[in-house]
Order: structure tokens, then sequence, then C-alpha cells
């Protein structure tokens, strides 16, 4: 029995920190809470063995052996994951359009991540340009101008608990000269503040507890990409006129009616908001009531419930969202003084 607890205790602490980290579920029946990695950093696992045996006179007996206290590693481990549900959509000459990534901490303790940014990725066709990173303070998830914390590295680097995360926005400018389709890739890392390397590495009495810090299978920088896409989109509006005369022909005589038409269409892959065909009455003519069309449709002159209006001697139809590769038609009736 000497000789198997004298080999414990002479123990190289190396092999019994690498096998602690290897197989953490051995260790749930310890009172600590169990995190992504396992044990918390800086908990000491206590062990003592005994003896019982009966001496010469009967008499049961109990040695214990010496006690092993072995201090727990921090494993250091991180992963970035993007938050957004796919390319953000963006058009050319944009500012401070927004990526989303979550950083977690999956080491078994507290520990700060450094954040960068890269654009100059292949795979795309332009690189935006990265103006600031900012933390979500109120973590409710969207950025908040004025709110959210504007991160600055070494400055304000985000502490972690184990298995914690947080926010963070990627703003970027998009270049004017980008065009519909065109994608541009960011990437955003985090690592380690105490280090980081090949899986395995240690780091001598930098651990949260007073032990090493290890090197996980992240390489304790984990790094995802985010994408913003182009969706550009542009209108085209051609105005057209028909002339009937009172004699039945097409002279632009005194009386005549003239029908306008102005067709709005829209291309690229984008949408347009808020899309207004406005026309003022041309002088020598008087506009004719309840003349105004969308799509064939009669629209009312007042400023009601219909996209149609008439006011201030000038014809607006409120087209509202369009989206690229489709068209509406407008059509109106002034008669020539």
């Amino acid at each position: 029995m000497k000789s198997i607890f004298g080999a414990l205790s002479n123990a190289k602490p190396p092999v019994l920190r690498y096998r602690m980290a290897a197989f953490p579920l051995a260790l749930v029946f310890l009172p600590n809470a169990a995190y992504a990695a396992g044990t918390t950093a800086g908990t000491t696992i206590s062990n003592t063995a005994s003896a019982t045996y009966n001496d010469p006179g009967g008499t049961q007996q109990t040695t214990p052996s010496n006690t092993v206290d072995i201090l727990v590693d921090e494993l250091l481990d991180v992963t970035v994951a993007s938050a957004d549900p796919g390319d953000v959509t963006v058009v050319p000459g944009s500012t401070n359009r927004v990526l989303s990534f979550v950083v977690t901490n999956t080491g078994n303790g507290s520990e700060a991540f450094r954040l960068t940014a890269n654009t100059s990725l292949g795979g795309d066709q332009f690189d935006p340009t990265t103006t600031s990173l900012v933390l979500d303070t109120n973590n409710n998830g969207v950025y908040d101008a004025g709110v959210d914390t504007v991160y600055t590295a070494g400055s304000n680097d985000p502490v972690l608990t184990p298995d914690a995360s947080i926010r963070v926005f990627v703003l970027s400018t998009i270049p004017g000269a980008s065009t519909d389709l065109d994608r541009g890739l960011v990437n955003l890392t985090a690592a380690a503040t105490t280090g980081t390397g090949a899986p395995g590495t240690s780091f001598a009495g930098q651990g949260q507890g007073g032990g090493d810090a290890v090197v996980g299978s992240t390489g304790a920088d984990g790094v995802d990409d985010g994408a913003y896409i182009v969706q550009n989109a542009s209108v085209a509006l051609v105005k057209s006129a028909v002339v009937v005369d009172p004699f039945g022909g097409s002279e632009p005589v005194p009386g005549a009616i003239i029908t306008y038409r102005l067709v709005a269409t829209v291309s690229g892959t984008g949408t347009l908001t808020n899309l207004t065909i406005g026309d003022a009455i041309p002088a020598n003519t008087t506009y004719q009531t309840g003349s105004i069309t969308l799509q064939s449709s009669a629209l009312s002159d007042a400023a009601d419930s219909d996209a149609g209006e008439f006011s201030s001697n000038a014809v607006a139809v409120r087209l509202g969202a369009l989206s690229g590769g489709t068209s509406r038609t407008v059509t109106f009736r002034v008669r020539i003084n």
C-alpha cells in the first residue's frame, strides 16, 4: 500500500492535468458547477484513500493515506458565430452597415478576449471598410447607436465567464463602386488575451486560480465570417401622350383631350421604398376630374386611403415599395384650353 500511495504522491502534475482536461465527465461526482469545458478553473480536487485491517489482537483499524490535491488548470477556448440569418443587404456607398456576431467563452475560467475584424478575404467582390466594432452593452441583440459601447482593443476587451456570450457588431462602409449582387466578406476573430496557440500549449501560472492556462481545441481564438450583399435598385420613368381632338382625330387643338401615360419600371435585385410618381398639370391645360388610374384602376382625386391625389394643380400617385423587375402604370387626362 505504501508504494501505491507513494506513486500517487509523486505523479507528475502535467500528466494529471492532461487527464483532467481529456476526461471532464469523470469528475461529475464533484459538487462544482459543470461548464462546457468541465470543472471550473482553480478548483482543487482532493482525494484521500484508506486501508482497513485487523490488528494482531483482532481489532479493526483504519489507516489513511496522504491527501493528493490537484488544482484544475484553466482551459482557453472560444467560439465566434455569425448572428445574422443571411447576407446583410446594402447599397453602394452606404455607411454604418451592421454585421452581428456572438462570441462565447467555451473555456472553464473567466477570460478576456481581444477582438479583430478582417476584410481582406478572398472569394468576394469588394472589401468593406470597417469603421468600428461595438459591444452590445444593453444585451438586447440590436445595435443601438449612442447606447452600445464602441470597442477599443486593449481597453475594454470583453471579459466572459465560462459559457457566457456577448454580441459584437461590426460596422462598415460599402464602396460606392460596388454593383448589384456583389458580396463583401468580413470575419471577426476573438482571441484569449492570456494567449493562443496549438491545442495543449501551456502558460505557466496564468490560469484562473493560480494554475496553468492551457490552450483548448479552438486554439483559444475563434473566428467566423459575415457577409454584405449589394441589392441595388433603380427606377426608369417613361412618359407618353395620346391626343383625341373634338372631331375624332388626333390634332392638339383647343378642346382636345390629352391622356398622359407614365410607366415606372424598377430594375436590379433590391427594393425601392416610398416610390411616388408626381406630375404637374402643364400650362394651358385643365385637369379632368377623376381621371387618375393606377394599373387601369380608377383612383380618387382626394387625399384619402387610395394611392392617388390631385392637389395644387398636380397629380401624385404613391406606389410604395417596389422590388426589381416590377413596373406600375399611371394615367390621367387634361384638356387643352
